[in-house]
């Protein structure tokens, strides 16, 4: 079994295949996705919907993790997450997901990082 470092970085790397099945194959049934400062999705079918949401507007995405931390199950992992909208728009977003791993699937997700920085990029 993956460590929690290995599953979050392996989870952030599928995203550049914008592979919806893939990556709710990193969830629990009961997963908790936090994208600061909305509401967060509970429950694999929430998260499906939030995650669909993204790539409905997505033509290419690319996550650099700069850098992770860990404790126990909880991994940090500081990103650049690079993204080209259908809309022509190009964003380049700091993030800091905080993700709790259980038996090698993501339970617990929350993505902190500045809306009007993306804001201002998508306008």
């Amino acid at each position: 079994m993956s460590s929690p470092t290995e599953t979050v970085l392996s989870f952030c790397a599928a995203w550049s295949r914008l592979d919806i099945e893939e990556l709710l194959g990193y969830f629990t049934e009961d997963a908790v996705y936090h994208n600061m400062p909305g509401a967060p999705a509970v429950g694999r079918a929430a998260v499906r919907r939030t995650i669909e949401h993204f790539l409905r507007g997505w033509r290419r995405t690319d996550w650099e993790v700069v850098a992770t931390a860990a404790c126990g199950n909880v991994v940090f992992a500081e990103r650049i997450d690079r993204t080209d909208t259908h809309s022509g728009k190009h964003v380049d977003l700091a993030v800091v997901g905080v993700f709790e791993v259980a038996d090698g699937k993501i339970r617990a997700w929350r993505d902190y990082f500045d809306l009007a920085s993306y804001t201002r990029a998508v306008a």
